[in-house]
């Protein structure tokens, strides 16, 4: 067996890693990090949430039963909206409301929703996001 031979036979091996490599940390970087609002949305009532809305803003978060970063997640937000009387954080169950994960376009728990005392998402974090990322969107909420 010569040396092209085994270049040959790594070169799949190769590909594959590079691959899951570039994925990974495209993956890493898209987690966690608050991103402004893709599109104008008509707004979250009291109705469609099942609870009042905030009277700066609004912190809606996706959760599912099995998600470990979803409980730090909650633990964070709480600790973070805790002495501020006009922001409110709001879990709410993905698999069980899937008719709203679906036209919200929620891909992956957890995923939070910043919202203006509107309703309107202003902004959204996929994955676990820092303490500074939260108290930075929040000062942006009016």
């Amino acid at each position: 067996m010569g040396k092209t031979t085994t270049v040959k036979s790594l070169a799949p091996i190769l590909i594959v890693l590079l691959l899951t490599s570039i994925y990974g940390f495209w993956y890493k970087s898209s987690r966690g990090k608050v991103r402004a609002a893709k599109g104008p949305n008509t707004g979250l009532t009291e109705a469609i949430l099942g609870e009042s809305l905030g009277a700066r803003g609004t912190l809606v978060q996706f959760s599912s039963a099995f998600c470990t970063p979803c409980r730090s997640t909650r633990a964070l937000i709480e600790n973070v909206v805790k002495d501020l009387s006009d922001i409110r954080h709001i879990e709410i169950d993905a698999e069980a409301h899937l008719d709203l994960v679906r036209s919200l376009d929620i891909r992956s728990t957890p995923t939070t929703l910043f919202l203006n005392s509107a309703g309107v998402e202003v902004g959204r974090a996929i994955g676990a996001p820092k303490r500074e990322q939260i108290t930075s969107a929040i000062a942006l909420l009016r």
